[in-house]
């Protein structure tokens, strides 16, 4: 079985399997960076499906929507492969359920996981031009109230980097520790041979 994944997951997915024993899963990591352009994930993820399906009995894809609008899920039905409920990866890190139940109190929130804690200056503050235009911190996010750590790990040190990644975008910080939330089940569902297109 191959999973087809965005890089952004890649410590997580190679977590649990290494946790779960599930050494039958293989993994490959299309760059993170995709969600910079998310009209590009279909394509990318129905090239790397493409190029690696004949190697193996099943392909899953370890992306929700992801920004794509319903592309990436036309896509892989195209493909005749499954892929992660969900909008995003925020959705199904707290729980799609849970997610859908705070979508009203957390309109103004900005989320951030463990990768994108790690990766905030590669992923937010330079690509937005944020180190050369400070000023364009309001214009951005000048709507938002809250920035929401949601954290796969106890990790003090990422959390130390998530409150100053919320105080230099002048947003009240909180941490909500989700664990892999709705990932953890779809894999082993994935692993048993359970999930199917």
């Amino acid at each position: 079985m191959l999973l087809i994944a965005c890089g952004a997951l890649a410590h997580e997915i190679l977590a649990l399997k290494r946790l779960n024993g599930w050494d039958h899963l293989d993994l490959h990591c299309l760059p993170a960076n995709l969600h910079l352009w998310p009209d590009r994930i279909p394509a990318a993820v129905a090239a790397a499906v493409t190029a690696r399906r004949a190697a193996y009995d099943q392909v899953f894809v370890v992306y929700a929507d992801c920004g794509t609008g319903g592309q990436l899920q036309a896509t892989c039905a195209e493909l005749g492969v499954a892929m992660v409920e969900g909008p995003h990866c925020y959705s199904f890190f707290e729980g799609n359920a849970a997610f859908a139940a705070k979508a009203d109190d957390e309109f103004t929130a900005f989320y951030l996981t463990d990768f994108l804690v790690r990766q905030f200056d590669a992923f937010v503050w330079r690509p937005m031009g944020l180190d050369r235009h400070p000023e364009l911190r309001d214009m951005y996010f000048g709507n938002y109230t809250k920035l929401i750590y949601q954290a796969q790990t106890n990790d003090p040190a990422l959390d130390a980097k998530a409150q100053d990644c919320a105080r230099r975008l002048n947003l009240a910080y909180i941490r909500r520790f989700t664990g892999y939330g709705d990932l953890a089940p779809v894999l082993a569902a994935v692993a048993d041979g359970a999930m199917a297109p």
